[in-house]
C-alpha cells in the first residue's frame, strides 16, 4: 500500500519562493494600507496634500516590514544574525563610500545644469531660500527613508536573488518590482485613460528606477556593505 508524501511544510514553500513571497508581501502591506486608508482608485491631489503621511509611511512599512517577516519565517535566527552582521559591517574603503553618496546628486546636478543651459531653465534648487536647512532636513528623511527600503530590498531580496542570477538581472528584476511599488502616489484620475499621462508615469517609474538599481546591486557586489546601498538610495529620497 502506497502513501503520499507528506505536504511541504510552510517554511519550505517559502524557501523555495522566498523572493516571489517577499515581494507580494511587500506590495499587500504598502498598498494595502494605502487602499484602507484611501479605498480603491487614485488618491485625490488634496486628499495626498492633507494626508500624504499616510500614503508614505505605509509604503516605508512594506519593504521594512515583509524583509522583517520573511528573514524570520524562511532563515529563523540564523537569518537575523546575518542581517545583524550586515548592519554592522561598516568599515569600507571611503571611496566607495563617496561614490555611493555621490552618484545620485552629481548625475541629477548634471541633468538640472544640462537643463538651465540648454533649455534656459533655472531649477529651483538653484534660487530656494534656506537651501541649508532644507538640505539637512532632506538628509536626514533620505536616510531613514533608504533604510527602510533597504532592510527589505537588500536585505533579503538582492543577496538571494544574487545567489542564482547576475548582477544585471537581479539589479533589474527588483529594479522594476521596485518602480512599480512607487505607483500609488503617483496614480491620478486619467492615468489610465490618457496614453500620454500614463506614458509619463511608466517613464517616471521605469526610465531610471531599474538602471540605479542595477548601479546599486553593482556596489553591494563589490563592497558587500548595506550601508553603502543606503547612501546610494538616500539623495533619490531626499
Amino acid at each position: 500500500m502506497s502513501t503520499s508524501p507528506p505536504p511541504r511544510s510552510l517554511r519550505a514553500r517559502l524557501q523555495r519562493h522566498a523572493v516571489l513571497a517577499y515581494f507580494v508581501l511587500t506590495f499587500a502591506i504598502s498598498w494595502g494600507a494605502i487602499v484602507a486608508a484611501f479605498g480603491l482608485g487614485p488618491i485625490p491631489p488634496e486628499q495626498l496634500a492633507a494626508r500624504g503621511a499616510i500614503v508614505y509611511v505605509s509604503l516605508l512599512l512594506g519593504p521594512s516590514v515583509a524583509g522583517t517577516c520573511m528573514i524570520g519565517l524562511v532563515a529563523g535566527r540564523e537569518g537575523f544574525a546575518e542581517l545583524r552582521g550586515r548592519l554592522l559591517a561598516w568599515r569600507r574603503s571611503p571611496r566607495w563610500y563617496a561614490v555611493a553618496l555621490l552618484l545620485a546628486p552629481l548625475s541629477l546636478c548634471a541633468v538640472l545644469l544640462v537643463l538651465s543651459r540648454g533649455l534656459g531653465l533655472v531649477p529651483d534648487v538653484f534660487v530656494a531660500e534656506g537651501l541649508g536647512s532644507r538640505l539637512l532636513t532632506g538628509v536626514g528623511a533620505g536616510l531613514v527613508v533608504a533604510l527602510c527600503e533597504e532592510t527589505g530590498w537588500t536585505g533579503f531580496a538582492v543577496p538571494r536573488l544574487r545567489a542564482r542570477r547576475s548582477v544585471l538581472t537581479t539589479g533589474v528584476v527588483v529594479g522594476l518590482v521596485w518602480g512599480a511599488w512607487h505607483f500609488p502616489p503617483f496614480w491620478e484620475h486619467d492615468t489610465l485613460a490618457e496614453p500620454v499621462a500614463l506614458g509619463l508615469l511608466l517613464a517616471r517609474l521605469f526610465s531610471w528606477l531599474p538602471a540605479f538599481r542595477v548601479l546599486m546591486v553593482w556596489v553591494h557586489d563589490r563592497t558587500q556593505s548595506f550601508w553603502a546601498v543606503v547612501l546610494m538610495h538616500a539623495p533619490l529620497a531626499a
